[in-house]
């Protein structure tokens, strides 16, 4: 019996599962008291990153852009290509209750979610660090396209006193607006 072509890729994230599920949990990951998902919204650029799979194509100009959309969060998440064409994704997010907004379920493909956690945010919103309690994945975001030398090593600092690889981060170069 031939199983269908999508069949292989759920038994592979149910085993993916259950070998995480065996590994001892790290400590718990604190995020920032609260976030204001208005103050939030609007265009991000990705300054640095955890390499990912799902990430792989993006060679360039990573932005990401929040829009509220009644009880969730749209998402569009958008990066140059090596052969210069964007790629572009769209998904939503949604509160996790009882977060005060600093945790976030992102979903770019249904039924599958990813933690959008809120790690450090600088009081004017204009620099954020994000990353997943696997330790796993992590951004530093800026609402501008460079950002200071002394705040990306501060929040790289507090990526690792957290518990991420901070000599992992790769720099995204942004050498174009996609807007």
């Amino acid at each position: 019996m031939k199983l269908p072509p999508w069949r292989p890729l759920i038994r592979a994230a149910v085993l993916s599962l259950g070998v995480c599920g065996a590994q001892a949990d790290p400590a718990p990951l604190p995020t920032v008291p609260a976030v204001d998902l208005t103050r939030y919204a609007g265009a991000w650029y990705e300054i640095a990153l955890l390499p990912n799979r799902f990430q792989k194509q993006c060679v360039a100009d990573t932005q990401a852009r929040y829009r509220l959309d009644g009880e969730r969060v749209e998402v569009i998440n958008r990066c140059r290509q090596s052969d210069g064409s964007v790629d572009a994704v769209k998904g939503h997010a949604k509160v996790v209750e009882g977060s005060n907004n600093a945790k976030l379920r992102v979903s770019f493909f249904w039924p599958f979610y990813g933690d959008y956690w809120v790690l450090a945010l600088d009081a004017d919103y204009r620099q954020v660090l994000v990353g997943a309690p696997s330790r796993k994945y992590a951004w530093v975001l800026s609402r501008t396209p460079q950002m200071d030398e002394a705040a990306l090593q501060a929040l790289l600092d507090r990526a690792a006193v957290l518990g991420f690889d901070k000599a992992a981060f790769k720099r995204t170069p942004q050498t174009q607006p996609l807007d």
